[in-house]
């Protein structure tokens, strides 16, 4: 039997808000990864180099970061379908813009176009998640949402594989122009407004910057986010790495990115599963434990195997992804309802600090880090394992901090 939502506005079943938020979800991660077997061809069509190509990434993740600051606020003062409505439509638009890019100019403005709108569905669906749930329900369909969301770094490469073999590389963009209008068209007839006028609050920019620093502040607020934000930037890593990391270490071609994203985002759905499988069996506090032991043995492993071996190969090159992935699943759920349980009348305004923190630590790995490193396989692992402990070391700050302030 389905939670019920906790709202009266929200008559939508448990399943079908689970698969249309964790679409709205995927359209962003799509839109990163769909590229990736495509930059030989646009590096050679427009005659750049790979590092101009890796800039791509970073002028999505850039833009995605700065307008994340504004999708929860907006949809805490509007209402979240509005804006739902809105990133959606964009998306579209810049993806036909980017189709249309006869320069890798062009190219990166447009890619910064698609970066600003695609964090809508992403962080206004964490706010309709807990607006509708709480407790074990929420981090259930939080869970459910993951695994959904988690399929589109995995089909997204071998998408854009299977169409670079048959057409030009802008039949790729032409691709996520269908899908973001598909994903308009469901939203306007199937998701409902959690949000109610009552509950909302009036957007102003000074009351936003005041909503900001007030957050920033709170040092477990900011523990908890790059906590997680680390973490997961260890596999943000090689996602960002990917096309030096098949192409070039792991010998692959163009059509076989699946090798490398298939067993990764396998081991992230099956963490998101047994995440929800713990919600109510384990605390959070000792899911979270689990989650990053999980994420030292991964990294542990890979420092192991790259020094042992002269050239990474399939498959074990690629397992220490997928469990790492997995340990991510775990933890991630857990410290997203931390965060969002801090404010709850700011849910929106949370969910986007959250991504702008994220975001920024995942921009630097993909735009200065991942160009220095990507072709250094022992050197890739060092850095991941680095980002991992780090995360880990920020999350055990938190806990001795919030231990002091309870006993105090």
């Amino acid at each position: 039997m389905n939670p019920a939502p906790t709202s009266a506005l929200t008559p939508v079943s448990t399943r079908r808000l689970t698969l249309l938020l964790g679409a709205l979800a995927m359209f962003g991660p799509f839109a990163i990864d769909t590229l990736f077997p495509a930059f030989p061809q646009v590096a050679q069509q427009f005659a750049v180099s790979p590092f101009a190509m890796q800039q791509t990434i970073t002028a999505y993740l850039v833009a995605y970061a700065a307008m994340s600051v504004l999708h929860g606020p907006l949809s805490d003062a509007w209402g979240r379908k509005p804006i739902l409505l809105i990133g959606t439509g964009l998306f579209a638009l810049a993806s036909v813009g980017c189709a249309l890019s006869t320069s890798l100019d062009q190219l990166l403005v447009f890619r910064a176009a698609q970066g600003m709108s695609a964090g809508a569905g992403l962080i206004v669906g964490r706010a309709i998640i807990r607006d509708c749930f709480e407790g074990d329900a929420a981090q259930r369909l939080l869970s459910g949402v993951s695994m959904i969301f988690s399929i589109a770094p995995a089909i997204a490469p071998m998408v854009g594989g299977w169409i670079i073999a048959w057409a030009a590389w802008p039949w790729i963009f032409w691709l996520l122009t269908a899908f973001a209008g598909l994903l308009l068209i469901a939203t306007a007839m199937w998701l409902p407004e959690t949000h109610p006028p009552a509950q909302r609050q009036r957007f102003l920019v000074s009351s936003l910057l005041s909503t900001n620093r007030m957050m920033l502040g709170n040092k477990q607020f900011v523990r908890l986010a790059f906590a997680g934000g680390f973490n997961f930037a260890a596999l943000f890593l090689y996602i960002a790495s990917a096309p030096a990391f098949v192409l070039d270490i792991l010998k692959l071609n163009a059509q076989q990115f699946g090798w490398f994203f298939v067993p990764t985002i396998a081991g992230m759905s099956l963490g998101a599963f047994v995440s929800g499988r713990l919600a109510g069996r384990l605390n959070a506090t000792s899911s979270i434990r689990l989650g990053f032991a999980v994420c030292g043995c991964a990294a542990v492993f890979n420092l192991g195997y790259n020094l042992l071996v002269e050239a990474p190969a399939l498959p074990w090159a690629v397992l220490p992804m997928a469990i790492n992935a997995f340990g991510i699943a775990i933890v991630f759920p857990m410290l997203t309802l931390a965060l969002l349980d801090m404010y709850p009348r700011q849910r929106g305004a949370v969910s986007s600090l959250q991504a702008v923190i994220g975001l920024a630590v995942n921009a630097t790995m993909a735009g200065l880090i991942s160009p220095l490193v990507s072709h250094h396989p022992l050197i890739l692992a060092v850095v991941a394992a680095a980002s991992t402990l780090i995360g880990w070391m920020i999350w055990r700050s938190h806990v001795r901090s919030d231990r002091q302030a309870t006993a105090a």
